[in-house]
């Protein structure tokens, strides 16, 4: 049996430990324990009792969140709780490349290529749900499988990256990161791991769980035994990694932006650009779109000039077509209800305080006067956008 070597990799930080190659039971455990989407009694209280109550909100806008493999019941409950006294919502699930309906409305965030400006981008699509059932949304959904199966093979890329490091994208993360040898061979042994038992067990994987994050997370279930600081470091390696597969994943396989459209148009869906300061051209190009997205928790810097992009393109439009429908503002929580489900030690602080249907932006008052030169507030938002999907 070979092993991975114990060395000295920081003075200041834990020593990677040995790793037996072979794939023990105790790996075998924490892989299934990361994969499953079986809730136990104490996750299933977590999610359905949200930390905050927001008895002063009446309007709750939630038109880009995750459920994950949640429950949409729990979710419910969770809303329920969080927001007492609401007296009007929108509220549609927005999982990446799935579609999924919530009450009257469906909806998903679909990964797509722009070739104007050679990126990827991503777009939410809401339908009323009677336009998306059954084989009338039979090419749409097509569609969005292709999508799903293609994101989710970046897994497979990823663990290579790591496992067969001869194109050069391990070595760039070492650069990166200042990772020692020591760590990058206790980070390969554990990937080498995951990747053998996702070859086994592949047809026992829910397909959802087949992405980048399983990574991460079996390794944050190496806290207790090797120590914060060696898997801190892990995970810095990993995510440099991460990124430099993200950079050269291939466009081509995605289905173009304007094709993704055309199709929810054919189907009388709606169509919003979520944080779109990370795709800063789709700001220029003239897609059939029905609004932008100004602020999320990953999209806060420029909200008052994205509103203003907003209202410079109404303001433009109306002086062309007067009788145009105009461009709404959109705020997205961006929640991912999976990371409510882990336990508190090993959840991502900053996703952790995301909630569905909270976007503190729309009562900042700065923002606000914004959004009053716009003519924009969100109970006005969701009459008209409720009005285009119910259309």
């Amino acid at each position: 049996m070979r092993i991975v070597k114990k060395v000295q990799d920081d003075a200041s930080c834990a020593q990677p430990p040995e790793v037996p190659e072979e794939v023990t039971d105790q790996d075998r455990e924490i892989f299934f324990r990361v994969l499953s989407e079986e809730l136990s009694p104490e996750q299933a209280r977590r999610v359905a009792t949200p930390p905050r109550v927001f008895p002063r909100e009446r309007a709750v806008l939630a038109t880009h969140w995750h459920p994950e493999f949640v429950p949409l019941d729990l979710i419910r409950r969770r809303i329920d709780a969080a927001f007492p006294n609401r007296a009007e919502e929108l509220i549609i699930p927005t999982q990446h490349n799935v579609l999924m309906a919530w009450g009257d409305y469906a909806g998903v965030e679909v990964d797509c290529y722009s070739r104007g400006f050679n990126q990827k981008v991503q777009l939410l699509l809401h339908f009323h749900e009677s336009r998306v059932r059954g084989e009338r949304a039979g090419v749409l959904r097509s569609m969005l499988t292709h999508t799903f199966r293609y994101r989710a093979s970046q897994l497979y890329e990823f663990l290579a990256a790591l496992t067969r490091p001869g194109d050069g994208r391990l070595k760039a993360a070492v650069r990166e990161t200042g990772a020692e040898h020591p760590l990058v061979a206790f980070v390969q042994a554990y990937a080498r791991k995951i990747e053998t038992l996702l070859e086994l067990h592949h047809d026992d994987i829910p397909p959802s769980a087949v992405k980048n994050k399983l990574v991460r997370n079996f390794f944050d279930t190496l806290r207790p035994s090797c120590g914060d600081g060696l898997i801190n470091r892990a995970q810095a390696l990993l995510k440099a990694v991460k990124q430099e597969v993200k950079a050269g994943f291939s466009l081509g396989y995605f289905y173009r932006t304007s094709e993704i459209i055309e199709e929810a148009r054919a189907l009388g869906g709606c169509v919003v650009v979520p944080h779109p300061e990370q795709f800063w051209p789709i700001l220029l190009a003239d897609y059939d779109v029905d609004g932008f997205e100004v602020w999320n928790p990953q999209s806060q810097r420029y909200t008052d000039f994205l509103i203003g992009v907003v209202d410079r393109k109404n303001a433009t439009l109306s002086a062309l077509r007067p009788s145009a429908r105009r461009f709404l503002v959109f705020m997205g929580d961006d929640t991912h209800m999976g990371e409510k489900v882990k336990d508190p030690e090993y959840q991502d602080p900053a996703k952790a305080q995301r909630e569905v249907g909270h976007q503190p932006a729309w009562e900042d008052l700065a923002i606000g006067k914004q959004l009053i030169l716009a003519g924009m507030d969100k109970a006005g938002v969701i009459q008209e956008y409720k009005s285009r999907l119910d259309g």
